[in-house]
C-alpha cells in the first residue's frame, strides 16, 4: 500500500525545483553609456519640434553622468534653432535628453543649470533632417 505523503512529496519536490529556476529576471543597469544617442535624439526631435526640417545651429554635448533626482543618469544637451508653424525661426533653444539603460528616455526643455555650461560641438546630422527629398 502506498502512503499518500510519499506520493505527494514526489510531486512537490520537482515543482519547487522548477520554481527556483524561474526566479525574477535580472534588473537592467540604468546607467549604460548610450551609443546610438545622436540617432535617437534626431528621431525624437522629429516629434518634439513643430517643424523638424531645416533646423539651424544644431549643437550637441557628449553623454555625461550626473545626478537626476535621487540617482545618476546619462544625459546629453542639445541646442538648435527650429521653425514655428509659420516657418519662422524661433531662436536657439536648449533641450536635455535623459537616458535609461543606454536608450533615450526623456527629451525636455533644459534649464540654465542643466545645460548652461555644456561643452557643445556641431551637430550637422540634426540640421540635415528633411521630410522630403529637398529642404527649403
Amino acid at each position: 500500500m502506498r502512503h499518500p505523503i510519499n506520493f505527494l512529496s514526489l510531486l512537490i519536490v520537482p515543482a519547487l525545483g522548477l520554481a527556483a529556476c524561474t526566479g525574477s529576471p535580472k534588473e537592467e543597469n540604468p546607467n549604460i553609456l548610450p551609443t546610438n544617442y545622436k540617432q535617437e535624439i534626431i528621431d525624437t526631435m522629429g516629434t518634439v519640434l513643430i517643424d523638424p526640417t531645416n533646423v539651424r545651429e544644431g549643437f550637441i554635448s557628449e553623454p555625461a553622468l550626473a545626478p537626476a533626482g535621487k540617482d545618476p543618469r546619462y544625459f546629453v544637451c542639445v541646442r538648435s534653432n527650429s521653425r514655428d508653424y509659420h516657418r519662422n525661426y524661433i531662436g536657439s533653444k536648449d533641450r536635455i535628453a535623459f537616458f535609461y539603460a543606454g536608450h533615450l528616455n526623456q527629451l525636455i526643455d533644459a534649464t540654465k543649470e542643466q545645460c548652461g555650461n555644456a561643452a557643445y560641438k556641431p551637430f550637422p546630422e540634426l540640421e540635415k533632417r528633411c521630410l522630403s527629398t529637398k529642404c527649403d
